[in-house]
């Protein structure tokens, strides 16, 4: 079966996040002042063949905490839907 996670990884709130403030300057010299602050992080996909969605779910929190976050200074969350794409039509 064919699954698609959509992850999102971020810093968590007690790590500094200097791309974020970058970005909240930027916002604030284009006249955007009412942001009172910013986080920035990484969103990722990952098409995968798993026998049910648990196996799939089990997989993804593999991929994260062995390559795709940090777990020392990144949070993640994630949500894995079957989907209809083949793996190979998403390599597109």
């Amino acid at each position: 079966m064919q699954f698609k996670a959509e992850i999102h990884v971020t810093l968590k709130r007690t790590v500094n996040d200097p791309q974020g403030l970058t970005i909240m300057g930027g916002l604030g010299q284009l006249g955007f002042d009412g942001v009172g602050a910013v986080r920035a992080g990484k969103y990722i996909e990952v098409w995968l063949e798993a026998g049910s969605r648990g196996k799939a779910e089990s997989a993804i929190d593999g991929m994260c905490d062995k390559l795709l976050a940090n777990p020392v200074i990144e949070d993640y969350r994630y949500e894995v839907a079957p989907v209809e794409t083949s793996v190979e039509e998403a390599k597109v």
